[in-house]
């Protein structure tokens, strides 16, 4: 060995020391923090604000999000000190709803998987848990009108968002493709991986379960079968992954949403999200813009859905920049109420860090 490489050693030998002595000085902090401090201990504002200064104060050459990401599980673990947290995703285990949940909220929390959506925000809502992650709207297919549905009924506050980059994998335990006779997936997965489907298997039978992870668990004792999901699934399913990334499109990312019983305070790049529906009137959808336009606030997103309570009536689902507690949004959102018919704000949260 080298005198040099044998120095650099004791070097990153040293400066793990000094890394385990910090990570214990901040764990301490930490659980103070928690014997002090009123309300929930996990404040996703604060966590946003965090997670944006280390991306702004790193000196390489470790790229952003490896390094928010470390400090995402820090702050986990360090976090689950004083009480551990309960997540509940819909499962079973190994879906892309859990790879969100572990995405945003660390490796520390104890996660639940529910068979259901209605099952997810029954648990929030009776605090079985103390959050919830549920995937509302794909880049390719579109909302999760369920997620939607579900928002506008029960009584809990969205208080944070997770982007999940999604990578469909063709898996299965015959490593022969062309013996395959069926392919398990969730409608959506098929959906997003449909073009490579129609070139690759055209013939192959297509069988929509209940989520992906369901797909690689019946693959796992069905060796005519194959399932599209994430590698996680292939893992903890025993299953070979025969073709990678899949998916359509490359930039295929599905949204999330983090649901909880608490409201989420400023963070300084916040969004929005509210339900409302337009009077029957000439002009109403308009009416209910305008107060956003008037006070300079931007719109990202506007979605219509069946009301349920009429024929051909709807409800739109919005979300807009800033945060409830900005005056521009305070004010649009007052001269809204004004104007619609039923407004229903459902949380201000961070903008999705990683």
């Amino acid at each position: 060995m080298s005198d040099e490489l044998q120095h650099l050693r004791e070097q990153i030998d040293s400066i793990d020391a000094q890394i385990l002595e910090l990570l214990s000085r901040r764990a301490q902090c930490a659980k103070r923090v928690g014997e002090v401090k009123q309300g929930p201990l996990y404040r996703p504002e604060r966590e946003a604000q965090v997670l944006r200064k280390i991306a702004e104060r790193n000196p390489g050459p470790l790229p952003n999000e490896a390094v928010q990401r470390i400090f995402r599980e820090i702050m986990s673990w360090c976090l689950g000190l004083e009480r551990p947290m309960r997540v509940a995703h819909l499962g079973p285990e190994g879906t892309f709803s859990e790879a969100a949940a572990q995405k945003h909220f660390g490796d520390a929390p104890d996660f639940v998987s529910h068979q259901t959506f209605d099952e997810v925000f029954h648990a929030v809502e009776t605090g079985a848990v103390a959050y919830g992650v549920v995937p509302v709207e794909n880049s390719t297919e579109g909302a999760v009108s369920r997620s939607l549905d579900l928002l506008l009924a029960s009584n809990v506050s969205v208080c944070g968002e997770v982007n999940l980059r999604v990578r469909h994998n063709l898996m299965s335990k015959n490593r022969d493709f062309s013996a395959v006779k069926r392919i398990y997936s969730h409608s959506q997965s098929l959906g997003q991986c449909a073009d490579w489907l129609a070139l690759h298997a055209p013939h192959v039978e297509r069988q929509a379960v209940s989520s992906n992870a369901e797909a690689a668990r019946m693959a796992a004792e069905d060796p005519e079968s194959a399932a599209i999901a994430g590698e996680n699934a292939a893992q903890r399913y025993g299953l070979d992954i025969l073709f990678p990334n899949i998916e359509d499109d490359a930039s295929n990312t599905t949204r999330f949403l983090v649901i909880g019983k608490h409201d989420a305070g400023p963070s300084g790049r916040d969004k929005t999200s509210f339900v409302c529906s337009a009077p029957n009137r000439p002009g109403a959808v308009y009416g209910l813009l305008k107060p956003l336009s008037d006070q300079g606030v931007s719109m990202t997103k506007l979605e219509s859905r069946p009301s349920r309570t009429g024929l051909w009536e709807y409800v739109f689902y919005v979300d807009i920049e800033g945060h409830r507690d900005d005056p521009a949004v305070s004010s649009a959102l007052k001269a809204l109420v004004d104007r619609a018919a039923f407004v229903k704000v459902l949380g201000s949260y961070p903008v999705a860090a990683i």
